[in-house]
């Protein structure tokens, strides 16, 4: 389909560990209003500076085995750089809170979990709350304050396009 959609820009191994529906959830240091189709774009930031810095021994090890691959494996195969990997439906934006009811200990017994940030008593998500498995803990940012992005109807194209990307949610004419 042609025209414009919604696209995100996000580093790798994070945008192939999304397009790959490992990943559900993008956690972000802002919220959107938007809800609908978006385009997962992956960084032309080179993924070994990624891949050492910013990510922990714990998020190598849900990354290797999620993704069936060992050490030694090749990053432009696997997670390409300047391109959209995939599409995905954003259908909610969770606000990340201490929550002590939750029942995933985190280091320090830290409870992490995200609330809805809907006000309307009477939408479907009015006071749920979200608790992340421990492969999303370790392959997202949960600090409090933070946001969850959560995609749903995750598709992998079947050849990744190259395109440009930009901060913010931008525009791709696909």
């Amino acid at each position: 389909e042609e025209g414009n959609m919604k696209a995100i820009t996000i580093w790798q191994p994070w945008a192939s560990l999304i397009a790959c529906g490992v990943k559900k959830y993008e956690t972000r240091s802002w919220k959107t209003k938007y809800r609908g189709p978006i385009a997962i774009h992956a960084a032309l930031k080179p993924f070994v500076n990624c891949w050492s810095w910013s990510t922990t021994a714990r998020a190598r090890e849900v990354i290797l085995r999620r993704m069936g691959l060992t050490e030694d494996f090749e990053p432009e195969k696997y997670f390409p750089a300047g391109c959209i990997l995939a599409t995905a439906e954003l259908v909610n934006v969770w606000h990340i809170v201490h929550h002590p009811g939750t029942d995933i200990d985190v280091a320090r017994s830290i409870h992490i979990g995200a609330e809805s940030l809907t006000d309307d008593k009477h939408a479907p998500d009015f006071g749920n709350f979200i608790v992340p498995t421990n492969d999303e803990m370790a392959i997202g940012d949960w600090t409090p304050g933070r946001y969850a992005w959560e995609l749903d109807n995750i598709e992998l194209l079947p050849l990744p396009i190259p395109a440009r990307g930009r901060q913010g949610l931008w525009n791709w004419e696909n």
